[in-house]
C-alpha cells in the first residue's frame, strides 16, 4: 500500500493539475480574442477533470522512463498541465492552447515540445498503437544487434466511448495470436460519450472480451471512502444500491449534489435502521463526496491497483469516474460541450485556493514548496528527462539493379529484397517486413524464407518437418524478420506506425516494410494517416493495382489511391514501370526513411527532401519488357526518377504531342508514340515515376515565388519548358486521370487525361485497357481528335 505521506503529496499534485488544466482550457476560451465562429473547447474542462487523479496516480507514482503512454485526446491539458508543473511546457505555449504555434489541442509528438510518446485525436488508434508498441519492443529485445534496456510498459489511457472502435477489438486479436504482454488499457469509465450517456452494462461486456483474449481484468469501481462505508452496517445495502443505479440517473444525481443525493437514496431504500443511519451521519457535503468517490477518482485505491500487476500480462483497468470530476460541471450529460462560466470559473478558483495573479504558478496553494520539490525531482518518470532516442543511419548497399528481360514491378520488389536478404550487412538485419495475410501474393515469399517468421517462441515448419513439399518456410522464431499479420489493415499501418518509430522510442533502428492489395490502402486509410502523422518511417508496397489485376474483378482494382498517395502528408508516392525505376527508388528510399532535417527545400526541386518521411510504391503484377534504362549512364535519369519524371523519349522543337504516363501503361504510351511519330513532329515521352514529388514541386515552387523567389522553379517546370505552347499533352494511367491531368496546367498545354474512373470489371488486361480507353489506340484517338493535320492511323 501506498504510505500516507506519498498519498497526502499526490493529492496536492492532484489538486494542482485539477486547478491548472481547468485553467488552461477558461484562459483559451474567455481570457483570448475569439474570432466569429470560433468553437468553444469546454469538452476538455470536463473530459481531462475525470483523469486528473489517473494521472497522477500514474505518472507520479508508477511509470519509469521506459513506460509509454497514449493520451486520450481529450485529457491532453491534463498532460500539458503535468508537464508545465515539471517544468517540460512553457506558460507561453500553454496560453496559446489550441492556438497557432501552441500547445496542440489533443497531444502530438510533431507539434507539442513536451515529450509525447504516442499522438493521439483519432479515437482507437492511440488505444491500439500501444499494444503493437509492445510488440515491437520484443522484436528488438529478441536480436542480438539491439542494445540492452530495460522493458517498459506500453500505456494507453482510453476513454470509454473509444471501444465502439472496431480497430479496437482488430487489435485484442491479433495481441492475443502474438502473445501480447507489457500492456495497460487504463479504461476512462465515466459513461458518459459526446453526445450522451453510454448504455447499461457496458463493463460486463468489456470484462468478457478482455478476459477472452487473455487479458486480466481489474475493475476499480469503489474508493477507499466507498469501501469503508460498505463495512458499517447497512453499508452492503448501499453498495448494491450503487451498483444497480442507471448510469444516467448516477450521473444527473452526481450533477445535483449531495442534498439530491439524500433525498433519492431516502426515497428508494426507505428509513431501514442502518444505512439511514449510515446517511444521517453524513452531511450533505460529505455524502456527495462519499457517493463521487469511485475507483478512478480516488488514488488510494489506483496506487494500490497499480502497484499490485508486477508481471507482464496484458491489463486492462476499468475505472468507474466522473466526468468533470471537482468542478461545477460533474455528470451533466452535456458537460461535454459545455464551459465553466466566468462565475462558476472563480468560485472554482476561490475554492481551490489560487489566489488572483498566481492562476500560472505550479506551486500556487502548496504549503511547504521544499518539500514537494524534493517529492518532484525523485519522481523516477521524470528523472531522465525527455525519454526520445535517435538512432544511427543505416548505409544502403546502393541499387540493386535485375536482369530480367521481362518481369513486373512486384517480382522485381521481391527480387530485390531477396538480393537484401541473401547479405549480412547491417541494412538487411534492420529490415522487417510484414503484411496482413498476402505475404505470398504480394512477393514477399523469398525474404521470409530467407530470413523467417518472428515469434518469441520458437515453432517449427510442419510441412517442412514432414517432408511436405512446399515453396514456403513458415518457421517461427526470435530471429525471424517478418510479422504476419491477419486479414486487417488497421493492424497493418499500426504495426509499421509502431516499428516506424522505434528508432525515437526505443533507441533502435528498423526498416518497415509493408505489403497490401493497393485497393485496401483505403481500408487502413485513417490508421496511414495516423501514423505519418506521428512521423512514423516505413515503406507501404500497394500491390497488385489497377484495373491491371483484370481478372480479379472491381473489388480488387484500385482507383483513387494514386491521389491518396498524392494527398497524404508524410508519404511520398512512387508508380515506377520499369525495373530499373524501382531499383533506383528503392535504394533512395532506405536513406530517405532516416533523415531528421530542419525542412528547408532543396533549391532544385522545391521538396522537403532533408524531413524525410515514409514511402508509398504502387507496383503490379503485369511484366514488362524491359527497357535496359539504367544503361544511359545518364545523371539526369537518376534524378529523374527520384524526382518524379525524365524524358523518355525528349520532345524536339518543333514538338506537336507529348504522351506523359505513369505506371504500367508505360508499353501502351511507347507503342502510341510511335504511331502517332509517322504523323505528328517531335513527339515527346514523359515517363512519371511520382506525380506526388512533381505536384509538390510545382505547388512548392509557387509559394517561394510568391514569396519573392523568383527564380524558384520546379522539376516538371523545367520538363516542360521547352515543349512549344501549342503542342498538346495526352496523359494516361491505370488510376484516376486527375492523377497527371493537372501537368497540363504547368505551361498551359490542352491536355487529355486518361484513366480510370469507374469501378472495373474481370476480363483480360486488353479488354479493360479497351474499355476504359487507357490502351494504345486511345492515346492515338485522342491525338488525332486535339491536334492538328492529317488523320493519324488507327490500327
Amino acid at each position: 500500500m501506498t504510505d500516507a505521506s506519498t498519498l497526502k503529496t499526490l493529492k496536492q499534485i492532484e489538486q494542482r493539475l485539477l486547478w491548472l488544466s481547468a485553467w488552461i482550457v477558461h484562459n483559451a476560451n474567455h481570457l483570448r480574442d475569439k474570432e466569429e465562429g470560433d468553437v468553444k473547447v469546454g469538452g476538455h474542462q470536463a473530459s481531462c477533470a475525470s483523469m486528473v487523479s489517473i494521472m497522477t496516480a500514474l505518472y507520479f507514482n508508477v511509470l519509469r522512463p521506459e513506460d509509454r503512454v497514449a493520451v486520450k485526446p481529450h485529457a491532453s491539458p491534463v498532460f500539458h498541465a503535468m508537464q508545465y508543473f515539471m517544468g517540460n511546457q512553457t506558460q507561453e505555449k500553454l496560453e496559446n492552447f489550441r492556438g497557432l504555434g501552441g500547445a496542440q489541442s489533443y497531444p502530438s509528438r510533431t507539434k507539442d515540445i513536451d515529450d509525447v510518446d504516442f499522438s493521439t485525436g483519432s479515437v482507437g488508434l492511440g488505444v491500439a498503437i500501444t499494444a503493437f508498441a509492445s510488440t515491437i519492443q520484443d522484436y528488438l529485445a529478441a536480436k542480438s544487434w539491439a542494445g540492452d534496456r530495460p522493458m517498459g510498459r506500453m500505456i494507453a489511457l482510453v476513454g470509454d466511448a473509444e471501444l465502439d472502435e472496431g480497430n479496437v477489438y482488430e487489435c485484442l486479436q491479433e495481441g492475443w495470436k502474438h502473445d501480447l504482454r507489457n500492456t495497460w488499457w487504463i479504461i476512462d469509465y465515466n459513461r458518459q460519450s459526446l453526445d450522451g450517456v453510454v448504455h447499461e452494462g457496458l463493463w460486463e461486456k468489456i470484462e468478457a472480451i478482455f478476459t477472452a483474449f487473455g487479458w486480466r481484468t481489474v475493475v476499480l469501481r469503489h474508493g477507499v471512502l466507498q469501501r469503508a462505508a460498505f463495512e458499517e452496517p447497512g453499508g452492503e445495502i448501499l453498495k448494491t444500491w450503487i451498483q444497480s443505479c442507471p448510469n444516467d440517473d448516477y450521473s444527473a444525481l452526481t450533477y445535483q449534489g449531495g442534498a439530491a443525493w439524500r433525498e433519492r437514496l431516502m426515497n428508494d431504500l426507505g428509513d431501514q435502521g442502518d444505512v439511514s443511519e449510515l446517511l444521517n451521519r453524513r452531511s450533505d457535503e460529505e455524502l456527495a463526496a462519499l457517493m463521487n468517490n469511485l475507483g478512478g477518482q480516488c488514488l488510494n485505491t489506483l496506487t494500490d491497483a497499480f502497484a499490485a500487476v508486477t508481471d507482464d500480462q496484458p491489463t486492462v483497468f476499468l475505472a468507474y469516474t466522473i466526468k468533470g470530476w471537482g468542478t461545477p460541471l460533474a455528470g451533466h450529460k452535456d458537460n461535454h460541450s459545455g464551459l465553466m462560466t466566468k462565475a462558476q470559473m472563480a468560485e472554482f478558483q476561490a475554492g481551490m485556493g489560487i489566489a488572483a495573479g498566481s492562476e500560472w504558478d505550479p506551486l500556487a496553494a502548496i504549503e511547504d514548496h521544499d518539500d514537494l520539490r524534493a517529492f518532484l525531482a525523485g519522481v523516477p518518470f521524470f528523472a531522465k528527462g525527455p525519454r526520445r532516442f535517435t538512432a544511427s543511419v543505416l548505409d544502403s548497399p546502393g541499387p540493386i539493379f535485375l536482369e530480367d528481360r521481362v518481369l513486373s514491378t512486384q517480382a522485381g520488389f521481391g527480387k530485390i529484397l531477396d538480393a537484401i536478404a541473401k547479405s549480412d550487412s547491417e541494412l538487411s538485419q534492420r529490415i522487417l517486413t510484414t503484411s496482413p495475410d498476402v505475404t505470398v501474393s504480394t512477393n514477399l515469399g523469398p525474404w521470409v524464407n530467407r530470413r523467417g517468421l518472428f515469434a518469441r517462441n520458437a515453432k517449427a515448419d510442419t510441412f517442412r518437418d514432414q517432408r511436405i513439399p512446399s515453396a514456403q518456410k513458415w518457421q517461427f522464431s526470435p530471429d525471424g524478420q517478418h510479422i504476419e499479420l491477419g486479414i486487417a489493415e488497421m493492424n497493418l499501418f499500426l504495426l509499421l506506425g509502431a516499428a516506424g518509430l522505434s528508432h525515437s522510442l526505443f533507441g533502435e533502428r528498423l526498416i518497415p516494410i509493408g505489403t497490401v492489395y493497393d485497393p485496401f490502402v483505403a481500408r487502413g486509410l485513417d490508421a496511414l494517416n495516423y501514423a505519418c502523422y506521428q512521423d512514423a518511417r516505413f515503406i507501404i508496397a500497394g500491390t497488385p493495382s489497377g484495373v491491371t489485376l483484370a481478372p480479379e474483378g472491381g473489388a480488387h482494382q484500385s482507383i483513387g489511391a494514386q491521389l491518396i498517395g498524392m494527398s497524404q502528408d508524410g508519404l511520398v508516392s512512387f508508380e515506377p514501370a520499369y525495373l530499373d525505376e524501382l531499383s533506383i527508388i528503392m535504394d533512395w528510399a532506405f536513406d530517405y526513411l532516416q533523415r531528421d532535417g530542419e525542412g528547408d527545400p532543396d533549391e532544385r526541386t522545391w521538396l522537403r527532401d532533408e524531413t524525410g518521411g515514409s514511402v508509398y510504391l504502387r507496383l503490379t503484377t503485369r511484366p514488362l519488357e524491359q527497357l535496359g534504362l539504367r544503361a544511359r549512364d545518364d545523371d539526369d535519369f537518376v534524378r529523374g526518377v527520384i524526382d518524379g519524371a525524365y524524358w523518355l523519349r525528349e520532345p524536339g522543337p518543333n514538338c506537336e504531342v507529348v504522351i506523359a504516363y505513369q505506371g504500367c501503361v508505360a508499353t501502351e504510351a511507347i507503342e502510341a508514340a510511335g504511331r502517332i511519330g509517322n504523323d505528328r513532329r517531335d513527339i515527346g515521352v514523359l515517363a512519371v515515376t511520382s506525380a506526388d514529388r512533381l505536384n509538390s514541386g510545382w505547388t512548392a515552387a509557387r509559394r517561394a515565388r510568391a514569396k519573392g523567389q523568383s527564380g524558384a522553379t520546379s522539376q516538371i517546370e523545367r520538363l516542360m519548358a521547352g515543349v512549344p505552347r501549342d503542342a498538346i499533352l495526352i496523359t494516361a494511367t491505370d488510376g484516376h486521370p486527375a492523377t497527371l491531368a493537372w501537368i497540363g496546367g504547368v505551361k498551359g498545354h490542352p491536355t487529355a487525361p486518361l484513366g480510370v474512373e469507374h469501378f472495373g470489371q474481370t476480363g483480360t488486361i486488353s479488354d479493360l485497357y479497351k474499355h476504359f480507353m487507357i490502351d494504345a489506340d486511345a492515346i492515338v484517338a485522342a491525338a488525332n481528335h486535339l491536334s492538328a493535320g492529317r488523320q493519324i492511323g488507327l490500327r
